[in-house]
């Protein structure tokens, strides 16, 4: 029972598990919402998204995420750790106590929190850059605990599998799930129960609710623009919404107008608010 539990849990590590789900999902989904609160849904909402160009909708993704701290550090430890389960369950944390191991073991789980938090601080400063990476090397320690005590199966006579102990005793190296394994100590136990409940918690409840409260927050997705539009024979100032350049010009959504519209002459404004959050409506 055991075993089937662990080739399980390693099945799913192997496809993704749930972060890998909830990240496509949110991908899919938040962009769209997220249009729609903003421009006031129906009609508007697919104007701009042909305007756009489906295969351009990333962008609204990433506005959002560049510019929300707290959405960005999330997606960013979600993604680590989903990438981290992702390499594990193909065999990439080595089992065995020998120094090679365990250099490898140091190496890999330290080189995507690090590159995870120096985005975040390039983005949102140096504390968030430290949280981010002090957060995502927690959310994968137990990972790194079951995988290395050979809790999780991999495949017979995978490279990183430590063959010392079989060679010194006269007989070839067996891949380790087929060791009797020795019961770990309490702490490992709760180590890794906090840390799979840690990551599930932020992963299906945490995330998702802060992708969604960016979505409604009534901020723009991106730059917004004071230009000059034409009116008929004559051409006057209005906010817009950036939806791509054109020339010398600006492609947008007119806020006043309430539709595309081609700006010219235009200044960025500081503030990204559009209209009142759904909180706030």
């Amino acid at each position: 029972m055991a075993r089937g539990t662990a080739e399980g849990r390693t099945e799913l590590d192997r496809k993704g598990g749930p972060g890998h789900t909830v990240l496509l999902a949110l991908l899919a989904a938040v962009p769209l919402v997220k249009i729609a609160w903003t421009v006031g849904g129906g009609s508007h909402t697919r104007e701009v998204v042909t305007t756009m160009g489906v295969p351009n909708l990333g962008e609204v993704l990433v506005g959002m995420v560049t510019t929300r701290p707290l959405l960005g550090s999330l997606v960013a430890v979600v993604t680590s750790r989903v990438v981290f389960a992702l390499f594990a369950a193909r065999g990439a944390v080595p089992s065995g106590r020998s120094a090679g191991a365990a250099a490898r073991t140091v190496a890999l789980t330290l080189v995507n929190p690090l590159a995870m938090g120096v985005l975040c601080w390039v983005f949102y400063g140096p504390w968030w850059g430290l949280a981010v990476t002090l957060a995502s090397l927690l959310l994968r320690q137990g990972l790194v605990q079951e995988y290395r005590a050979g809790r999780h199966p991999r495949r017979p006579g995978h490279p990183h599998d430590d063959p010392h102990d079989d060679a010194r005793a006269g007989h070839p190296a067996e891949r380790p799930a087929e060791r009797p394994a020795a019961a770990p100590a309490p702490w490992r136990l709760r180590l890794v129960a906090a840390e799979q409940w840690a990551a599930l918690l932020l992963t299906v409840l945490v995330l998702p609710v802060t992708a969604f409260a960016a979505a409604l927050d009534g901020l723009a997705w991106d730059t917004v623009l004071r230009c000059e539009v034409a009116v008929g024979t004559h051409s006057e100032p209005s906010r817009l919404i950036e939806l791509h350049r054109e020339g010398n010009g600006v492609v947008g959504w007119d806020l006043h107008a309430r539709e595309v519209v081609n700006g010219l002459g235009c200044v960025k404004e500081e503030s990204l608010r559009v209209r009142p959050a759904w909180w706030n409506s």
